[in-house]
């Protein structure tokens, strides 16, 4: 059962706002950090999902207290629909430029380094996701993802309700999550992580275990 839906993009802190949450809920949140390690669950759910077809919520995200980054941020209003009672995390920059120079740096051009032009299902799965969310866009196309960026925050305020949406830009620490959960305040220092150096460092390591 979610308690916590993450709408943020990738590259808005998320892999930080997954860590603070496992330490707030003290169960696993999901992340496209979890789906290396899920492929043949993750990947036919959340490309069903895109195209429509949506997987069996409960079962897809068994076990987990939260969900955050892509895959499942995509999916945020299905998933709101699915879970009434669980808060809507908006993780952001502080603007386009930033997310957009911050994912240019590692998550495109990630991509663009996969050997395989197919890239095979996980691929085509974020391939789904990318239009599911910015409308099918180009993603070398700068100016039409810049539009499609800023409606996709629209929606997201237009969707959810006040009451129900946390908008938590990077940095905001503990007390907005806590607040909406109705938490205490850990003593431990907020985490901080998945610098570019870091994100480029954790493919290695998952691209090195395929090996």
């Amino acid at each position: 059962m979610l308690r916590v839906i993450g709408a943020g993009l990738p590259r808005t802190g998320t892999m930080t706002l997954k860590n603070a949450l496992e330490t707030l809920l003290g169960k696993p949140c999901h992340h496209m950090a979890e789906v290396f390690g899920r492929v043949d669950v993750d990947v036919p759910g959340f490309s069903a999902a895109a195209r429509g077809d949506h997987p069996d919520w409960d079962e897809l995200l068994k076990g987990y207290g939260a969900a955050v980054d892509w895959p499942a941020a995509a999916f945020y209003s299905e998933l709101a629909d699915h879970y009434p009672d669980a808060i809507v995390v908006l993780s952001r920059r502080d603007s386009f430029e930033s997310w957009w120079t911050s994912a240019s740096n590692t998550v495109f051009k990630k991509f663009n380094e996969i050997d395989d032009p197919s890239g095979g299902p996980w691929l085509a799965m974020v391939r789904d996701v990318w239009d599911y969310t910015f409308e099918g866009a180009p993603i070398e196309d700068r100016d039409a993802v810049e539009a499609a960026y800023h409606r996709y925050h629209e929606k997201v305020r237009e969707t959810i309700p006040a009451e129900r949406l946390v908008e938590f830009e990077t940095g905001a620490g503990w007390e907005p999550l806590c607040a909406a959960l109705g938490l205490p305040i850990p003593e431990e220092p907020f985490p901080h992580l998945n610098s570019t150096k870091e994100f480029h460092d954790r493919i290695a390591d998952i691209q090195q275990g395929d090996q």
